[in-house]
C-alpha cells in the first residue's frame, strides 16, 4: 500500500502466519539472542482503542508456545517483553515505554536499542527515551526451536492493523546514529525492502481510483513536454513508446509502460579540439543552455554550447596544460574551476575560478590558486558551508605532498586554506554523503618509487576531515560513486601497476580496477567486483529508465592507445556485465548528459585532438 507518499506492507488478517520464518534462518552458527542490540521500525499505525495491544514482532519457542521476546504497542504506550529466567523460575519482563503518539495515522520511525541493562527508544530522531530496567535483557536468551512472527504472536489476536515499511534487527550496535539526524525523520531508512523503495511524495497507488466523479484530465502528446509546476498533475503520452507518463515536481514519472532500455551507441558528433583533452565537465547555465569545458593540453582550453543538437564553440580561456575543470554554484554564483598542471610563461604556478558574468554571458576570471601540477578540483558542500578541494600531483620531482581543502569566506567573497591533507601523487577527489555523514575520497597514484600505494577515504569529524579507510591501489586515478536502491558503491579506476625495482612489463596496465560496496555493519567498504580493465582513467556512471551502467576509459594496454572502452550495465546477483565495446584512442574522460532530445556519452582522447560524443539508443 501506498500512503503520505511512502509504501507499506498491509498484513492479511486471513493469514496472520504468513509473515513468520524458524530463528534457526539466522541464528545458524550460534543460538543465543544477542545481548545489544537495535530494532529498526518504521510504521504507520491508525487510532486504537484504549485497551487493544497489537504486536510489531514476537519470537515465540514453538513447541511451549512460549514468548521469548516481543515487541507491542497500545493506544499510548511502547512494550517491549522479554523471557527472563533464573533458579526459581521463568517469568515475563515488561518493559513499557509511555506516551510515545504513535497510533495518529502518520509514519513514524522507532529505534529500539538495548544494552547493558539500558532500553532506549528514540522516535523519528527525537530526544531518546532510556528506562534502567530492574532486570536487564538476558545474555543467555536461547533461539533453540523458537520461531520468528511479523505483527502477530502466533495468533489472530493482536494482528498488527497499520503499516510497516522497516523491520530491522541489528545486533551489537545502537543503530540511531546511522538513521540519525534525518532530513525525513519519520521515513529514515536503514534497510528496506526493494518493492517498498521509491521517491516520497508521489501519488497515493491506491487513490487514483479514490474518488468516484469525473474532472478534467489534460493529456500532451508529441514529444516530451517540460514538467514544472504549471503542469504538476497533467499527464504526457510518448506514441513512439506507448508510454504514459505523470507531471509530479519536475519530473515525469511513468504510470503505465513506456520502459527506455538502451539498445545500441551510435556516433553523434566528432568534435574537433585545439590539443588533446584531458578532462570534460558537462554543465547547464539555468536559462542559458547546456555547456561543456574541455581541460586542453596546450595554452588554450574551450567552452562548447549545445546548440541545435551539436556542442559548438562557445568560450576560449588561456589555461596551462589543463587537466580538469569543476562546475559549481554558491547561492545564485555559477563557477568554474580548472586544474592547471604547468606553470604560466613567468613560472608562476596557479589555477583558476571563473564566474559566469550574466551580463557579459560570459565566464570571467575570479580567484587564483597557488597550486603544485594540479590534477583536479572537488566541490562539495559539509554543514551548509562550500569547499573546494585540489589534488595536488607533485612539486618538482616531489610525489609526496600536500593537497589542500579550501572553505569560502562568505565576508571576502574568497576562498581560504582550510586543510591540508597529505597525498602521494593525487589525482582525483570525491565527495560523497552517507546520511549525515561528509565523505572525501582520494585517488594517490605514485608516491616516487612505485603506483602501488594507498588511496584513502576521509571522514568529515569535528571540523576537519579524519582518515576513516585505506584501500591498496595501483596508479589510482579516479574514484566515482554511485547509488543502486539502497546500496553505496565507490569504484577505483587503477592505471597501471609499476615500481622502480621491478622490470617494466607491458601487462602491467592490464590490471583490474576494482568496486567497493559500502557494509553498513561493518561500517567499512569491502570489495564487491574486480573488473579488468587497460590503464583505467574514469569511471563514468549512469542511467537509462530503470537499468544502471558504469563506463571506463581504457587508454592503453601496453603496445597501442587504441583499446576499447566498455559500458558495463547492472544486473543484480551478477554485478556489473560487459554489454557494450566502444572504439576510443587513449580515452581519458567521459560524461554523461541528457537533453530533451535523448542521452549522450562523450569521452576525451589525451592523444589526439578529438573528442567524441555517443548517443544512446533506446529499444
Amino acid at each position: 500500500m501506498q500512503t503520505q507518499g511512502a509504501r507499506g506492507f498491509q498484513l492479511s488478517a486471513a493469514a496472520p502466519h504468513a509473515m513468520s520464518f524458524p530463528a534457526s534462518r539466522i541464528f545458524i552458527r550460534c543460538d543465543l539472542f544477542p545481548e545489544e542490540f537495535s530494532i529498526v521500525v518504521t510504521l504507520k499505525v491508525p487510532n486504537l482503542p484504549p485497551k487493544k495491544n497489537e504486536f510489531l514482532l514476537t519470537v515465540v519457542a514453538e513447541e511451549r508456545g512460549t514468548l521469548l521476546l516481543g515487541l507491542s504497542y497500545s493506544a499510548s504506550k511502547l512494550h517491549f517483553l522479554f523471557l527472563s529466567e533464573d533458579a526459581s523460575g521463568a517469568w515475563q519482563t515488561h518493559v513499557s515505554f509511555r506516551n510515545t503518539a504513535l497510533t495518529d495515522s502518520r509514519w513514524h520511525t522507532l529505534v529500539l536499542a538495548v544494552s547493558q541493562g539500558t532500553f532506549s527508544l528514540t522516535v523519528d530522531c527525537g530526544l531518546p527515551i532510556d528506562i534502567t530496567a530492574d532486570m536487564p535483557f538476558p545474555a543467555t536468551l536461547s533461539m533453540q526451536g523458537a520461531r520468528f512472527f511479523v505483527g502477530s504472536r502466533r495468533r489472530k489476536k493482536g494482528l498488527f492493523t497499520g503499516l510497516i515499511r522497516q523491520l530491522v534487527l541489528l545486533p551489537g550496535s545502537d543503530a540511531t546514529s546511522q538513521l540519525c539526524p534525518s532530513r525525513n525523520a519519520e521515513l529514515a531508512v536503514l534497510s528496506i525492502p526493494p518493492i517498498l523503495q521509491g521517491l516520497t511524495g508521489t501519488p497515493e497507488d491506491n487513490e487514483v481510483l479514490k474518488y468516484p466523479y469525473e474532472t478534467d484530465v489534460k493529456v500532451t502528446l508529441g514529444s516530451q513536454p517540460r514538467c514544472t509546476q504549471a503542469e504538476d498533475a497533467q499527464f504526457w503520452f510518448d506514441a513512439s513508446r506507448k508510454g504514459l507518463y505523470l507531471c509530479i515536481g519536475s519530473e515525469w514519472i511513468s504510470v503505465l509502460g513506456g520502459k527506455r532500455k538502451l539498445d545500441y551507441v551510435e556516433e553523434h558528433q566528432s568534435l574537433f579540439t585545439n590539443s588533446e583533452t584531458l578532462g570534460l565537465e558537462a554543465f547547464i547555465v539555468p536559462e542559458v543552455g547546456l555547456f561543456v569545458a574541455t581541460a586542453n593540453r596546450k595554452t588554450t582550453s574551450a567552452i562548447y554550447k549545445w546548440t541545435d543538437g551539436k556542442f559548438v564553440s562557445y568560450q576560449t580561456i588561456r589555461t596551462h596544460q589543463a587537466q580538469s575543470w569543476r562546475h559549481f554554484t554558491i547561492g545564485k554564483r555559477i563557477f568554474l574551476a580548472v586544474a592547471n598542471f604547468e606553470p604560466n610563461e613567468k613560472g608562476q604556478e596557479f589555477s583558476v575560478i571563473y564566474k559566469w558574468s550574466p551580463r557579459k554571458q560570459k565566464f570571467t576570471p575570479y580567484q587564483r590558486i597557488a597550486t603544485h601540477s594540479a590534477r583536479d578540483w572537488e566541490a562539495f558542500q559539509v554543514n551548509g558551508e562550500h569547499f573546494l578541494a585540489v589534488a595536488n600531483h607533485r612539486e618538482g620531482d616531489n610525489h609526496n605532498i600536500d593537497s589542500v581543502i579550501y572553505k569560502w569566506n562568505p565576508r571576502t567573497q574568497l576562498f581560504e586554506a582550510n586543510q591540508t591533507i597529505a597525498t602521494s601523487g593525487a589525482y582525483d577527489w570525491e565527495f560523497f554523503t552517507v546520511g549525515p555523514y561528509s565523505f572525501l575520497a582520494v585517488a594517490n597514484t605514485f608516491n616516487g618509487t612505485s603506483t602501488k600505494v594507498y588511496s584513502h577515504l576521509y571522514i568529515w569529524l569535528v571540523g576537519a576531515f579524519q582518515l576513516f579507510q585505506s584501500f591498496l591501489t595501483f596508479g589510482a586515478a579516479d574514484w566515482e560513486v554511485f547509488h543502486i536502491g539502497e546500496r553505496i558503491f565507490l569504484a577505483v579506476a587503477n592505471s597501471h601497476s609499476y615500481d622502480v625495482e621491478m622490470q617494466v612489463q607491458n601487462d602491467s596496465y592490464i590490471i583490474n580496477s576494482v568496486i567497493y560496496e559500502l557494509n553498513v555493519t561493518a561500517q567499512s567498504f569491502v570489495k564487491f567486483q574486480d573488473i579488468p580493465t587497460c590503464s583505467a582513467l574514469d569511471w563514468e556512471f549512469f542511467s537509462v529508465g530503470e537499468d544502471y551502467f558504469l563506463v571506463v576509459a581504457n587508454s592503453f594496454d601496453g603496445n597501442t592507445f587504441s583499446v576499447n572502452s566498455i559500458i558495463y550495465r547492472w544486473q543484480g546477483y551478477e554485478g556489473f556485465v560487459a554489454v557494450h565495446s566502444l572504439p576510443t584512442f587513449g580515452c581519458r574522460d567521459w560524461e554523461a548528459f541528457n537533453t530533451t532530445a535523448g542521452s549522450y556519452l562523450m569521452y576525451s582522447s589525451a592523444k589526439e585532438p578529438l573528442s567524441k560524443v555517443l548517443r544512446l539508443r533506446m529499444e
